[in-house]
């Protein structure tokens, strides 16, 4: 039929037809078309795709943001390397755990509109392939973070994966409290950067695992709600259906953000910011707050795009006020900046500056379970 049609198509119409066949692509391959390379290219960019940088992106931010608030050493003397070595490390778990996610859910990613060209759920990385890769990013992370950091980074980040793959992802499709074991685990990040920086958890570190913990549940509330449709269609209960619904939505975006107003807060009174940190991050948490209320309300997909696009933006900057209120002048309102520009004894320096005994002695019982962190789709 083809080759029937192609006698009454003039010129460069008739050529094109012919180019179409297999019989000729096959031809123009054996001539020496550069495919190859193509290809090879083409199955790059879907490893690095089933790593999920997008999201390896808040998770870099918050690992080094609970590693430099967690250092015990003054900005001069800070060591740069070390938080390099934290954050490879955990990139590496991270995107160990995001490969593994995507083997096992491939076959229900390609039932929904904006995961079906996924490289696995689209068919263009082989499963076993992608299982491996997913296993050996984990485990050089987690030996990574051991050989160069401590043992309770290490063991954090194991217990990372562990939870993420084996509890979260198999809850998505039996209950909506799914949300609740993953926000436990996505606010684990700066627990390990906190633990890369001093070898121990303290209550500050804990608060940044609240904020980071109540923080996920509007931003994931605004994903679910978008594409409810597709999650609904793939057997996800990441949102009950039915009246459960709505109720569902309004709860589980609108109470988390106005309980981080006060704990967003809780740094200034303990002494670890001043008051400009105090203002701003009130203002912060007051306006993500009004945009989860908004969602609540109104109820509509263009709503939950705008909460979604404020929780990236607004996580990152409430960690960068921490930091910068870290390295703010001492004065007398702010006694935790005055100790960090004097500097600290010497074992706290030697602690914080490279791998010793002390770290790897450090007292695991000192970390709370092991929760960790979540990739969001």
């Amino acid at each position: 039929m083809v080759s029937h049609c192609a006698r009454r198509l003039p010129g460069n119409r008739r050529l094109a037809e012919m180019a179409a066949t297999p019989t000729i692509a096959t031809a123009v391959d054996a001539l020496g078309t550069p495919r190859i390379p193509r290809v090879r290219a083409s199955a790059a960019a879907d490893y690095w795709a089933l790593t999920k940088p997008e999201v390896n992106f808040l998770i870099m931010v918050a690992t080094g943001a609970g590693f430099y608030l967690g250092c015990p050493i003054s900005v001069e003397a800070f060591p740069l390397m070390r938080l390099v070595h934290t954050v490879l490390g955990t990139l590496l778990v991270a995107s160990g755990a995001a490969t593994l996610n995507q083997y096992v859910e491939r076959r229900f990613d390609a039932q929904m509109r904006r995961t079906a060209r996924r490289p696995l759920a689209a068919g263009r990385l082989d499963p076993a392939a992608a299982l491996s890769f997913g296993v050996g990013l984990s485990f050089a992370g987690a030996l990574y973070l051991g050989a160069a950091l401590n043992a309770l980074a290490s063991l954090l980040a194991v217990l990372t994966l562990l939870s993420y793959i084996g509890v979260y992802t198999p809850l998505k499709r039996k209950t909506p409290l799914c949300t609740l074991v993953g926000a436990c685990s996505g606010a684990m990040p700066p627990l390990i950067g906190w633990a890369a920086a001093s070898g121990r958890l303290s209550v500050e570190a804990w608060i940044l695992y609240g904020i980071l913990f109540l923080w996920q549940f509007p931003h994931v509330t605004a994903i679910a709600w978008m594409y409810r449709e597709d999650y609904d269609r793939a057997g996800y209960l990441v949102l009950p259906a039915g009246a459960n619904r709505d109720g569902f939505m309004i709860w589980q975006s609108v109470l988390p953000a106005v309980a981080l107003i006060p704990l967003s807060l809780m740094p200034t009174f303990l002494g670890d910011a001043d008051r400009v940190y105090l203002i701003a991050a009130l203002l912060l948490s007051s306006g993500f707050t009004c945009y989860a209320a908004q969602l609540a309300v109104r109820k509509s997909n263009a709503i939950a795009r705008r909460l979604l696009v404020v929780s990236i933006v607004y996580l990152p900057a409430l960690l960068m006020l921490l930091m910068a209120a870290k390295i703010s002048p001492a004065t007398d309102a702010n006694p935790r900046a005055i100790g960090a520009g004097q500097g600290v004894d010497k074992a706290a320096r030697s602690l914080c500056s490279a791998p010793t005994r002390q770290a790897w002695a450090s007292p695991i019982s000192s970390a709370m379970p092991g929760y960790v962190w979540r990739s969001y789709e």
